[in-house]
């Protein structure tokens, strides 16, 4: 079940505890049948009350804002597209720390790296590991040095 899904199954689940608050059922007996705790009912049915079934619509998202906006992600992303040397550092690997200080420099926001990581997964990227061997390896270069270089360093 993806979490669109989930937040309308949330939300169904309120509006039935509210259906059966609203015909006269006690909050324990629906916190049973609904599959939730006391609680939660009482804290719904107070929603209800001051801001009526529209109270009890899903929100558009849950925890924390994002720290970045959508035109920074947006532009986080052409940077990540662009490449790690283009954004000044000595590899073409990102990794999080790389990713977390060009944050910093490009929008002054401050993360920590368990955070990049959340917020790579919601904008669609996974990790990438790399090939064992670089782009510009010479095979040549590499046998010749084996052959000659090789054996007189190893005398």
């Amino acid at each position: 079940m993806d979490n669109e899904q989930r937040l309308i199954q949330l939300e169904r689940r309120r509006r039935r505890a509210a259906g059966l608050l609203a015909g006269g059922m006690k909050q324990a007996e629906v916190a049973r049948r609904v599959g939730v705790t006391r609680t939660s009912v009482s804290r719904w049915e107070q929603l209800r009350r001051e801001g009526g079934p529209q109270a009890l619509k899903r929100p558009k998202r849950f925890g924390r804002p994002r720290r970045l906006s959508d035109a920074q992600c947006a532009e986080l992303i052409e940077q990540l597209k662009a490449g790690a040397l283009a954004a000044g550092f000595a590899t073409e690997l990102w990794t999080l720390p790389r990713i977390r200080t060009l944050i910093e420099q490009r929008f002054a926001v401050k993360l920590t790296e368990p955070s990049v990581w959340r917020l790579l997964r919601s904008l669609g990227w996974s990790v990438q590991r790399p090939t064992g061997q670089a782009r510009q390896r010479d095979e040549k270069a590499i046998r010749t040095w084996k052959a000659r270089r090789w054996p007189e360093l190893k005398k």
